[in-house]
């Protein structure tokens, strides 16, 4: 069999914690913030969990884990 390839998005997005859970950025972050208000900012801040149902489509874009 030949060696699947990641998909390189997955590559950019997503980190893999040591218990298997899924971590991504998260999305509204980049410009155009005067349109948001303090709050919104302050809990985007950081990264957060992907959900338990989106997991294994993020494992299957990338067969043999992320470094």
């Amino acid at each position: 069999m030949p060696k699947l390839k990641t998909k390189s998005g997955v590559k950019k997005r997503f980190k893999f914690t040591a218990t298997g859970k899924v971590k991504h950025g998260v999305a509204g972050k980049r410009h155009r913030l005067m349109s948001h208000n303090a709050k919104y900012i302050r809990q985007n801040r950081g990264t957060s969990l992907v959900s338990e149902n989106d997991v294994p489509h993020v494992r299957l874009w990338a067969p043999y884990g992320l470094k």
